[in-house]
């Protein structure tokens, strides 16, 4: 089925107006043309970009409002998103989120993207390098390493509010002395004074290193899986209800800050994100799919549709 997906990208519906393609090319378009209805909508980028513009091309922003959540007075920034060669696999490129503090407000930087809103029900997958230690400074601060789907909260304790986390803790907090990884499903929430209605799965132990995360939101319940192990399900009262963007960051909590003014630097790498609206698929399926798309060589693919009307992710990614 993803090879429709693979001839609509290779092959434009507008080659059915254009006397210049072949016939062959001709007929892929027409057969995707027909049988578009049939064909899963799917979003997959492999984040194979020279630089942050070309990934803007594509529907990608990058939050640079300052505010919640993480360190009061830090910026949030472009600059800590980069591009860089996979060392394990020739030809690959890797996304690199870094983040760093030195423990103020106004030397602390956070990183964040988003895709556009317009995901609700269906698979959610990432391939993730989740790090315990800082690549520069000393270790200790609380940061938050994550890959999750959310709406903009329109107002405090608002029904209609939509989010979905994975959260790697690397150095502990919420209530967690080491080490844990999150799941997250929320209902609402209020920020001051701060109020909550969701439902969370800890999963305690180190998560350095390659994972492949994927999150099932269908029939009223939401799964969380980390390399195949489901290790969350949570219930109908947190299904989301609003379209939501599908978001990466790296940020540092504000309680959770080492006494120290030497400057800390923290990074996570994604290889892949995928989602297929309203079809739901085992990570091994999802591997299967993503490894289809890249024997054909495509590096980025989106036929979800927008929202009626379109939904764009305002600055803050939310």
């Amino acid at each position: 089925m993803y090879k429709k997906l693979i001839a609509l990208a290779t092959a434009p519906l507008l080659c059915l107006q254009l006397s210049g393609c072949s016939e062959a090319t001709r007929e892929i378009a027409a057969e995707q043309q027909a049988e578009d209805k049939e064909s899963p909508a799917i979003l997959f980028d492999d984040f194979s970009y020279a630089n942050l513009a070309e990934m803007q091309k594509n529907a990608w922003r990058v939050r640079t409002e300052t505010g919640h959540p993480g360190v009061s007075g830090a910026r949030w920034s472009a600059d800590g998103i980069s591009f860089l060669e996979d060392s394990t696999q020739i030809g690959n490129t890797l996304l690199r989120l870094t983040s760093s503090t030195d423990g103020s407000g106004e030397n602390t930087q956070h990183t964040q993207f988003c895709h556009q809103r317009k995901y609700l029900q269906g698979t959610y997958a990432a391939r993730v390098f989740f790090r315990d230690e800082p690549t520069q400074g000393p270790d200790g601060d609380q940061i938050i390493e994550t890959f999750y789907a959310i709406s903009p909260l329109k107002a405090s304790m608002d029904p209609d509010y939509s989010e979905m986390d994975f959260e790697y803790l690397a150095n502990g907090g919420w209530g967690e002395q080491d080490n844990a990884l999150f799941a997250t499903s929320w209902e609402t929430f209020k920020l001051d004074p701060f109020e909550k209605d969701n439902e969370y799965t800890v999963k305690q132990g180190s998560f350095a290193g390659w994972h492949t995360l994927v999150l099932h939101a269908a029939d009223n319940e939401i799964r969380y899986f980390i390399d195949g192990e489901e290790f969350a399900r949570h219930s109908e009262h947190v299904f989301p209800e609003e379209p939501m963007s599908i978001n990466f960051n790296l940020w540092f909590t504000q309680e959770g800050l080492i006494e120290s003014d030497q400057q800390r630097v923290y990074q996570q790498d994604v290889d892949w994100v995928f989602h297929s609206a309203n079809q739901i698929l085992s990570t091994a399926e999802v591997a299967r799919a993503v490894a289809d798309l890249r024997a054909q060589q495509v590096t980025f693919a989106d036929t979800v549709p927008d929202w009626n009307p379109k939904l764009e992710s305002p600055a803050a990614c939310k």
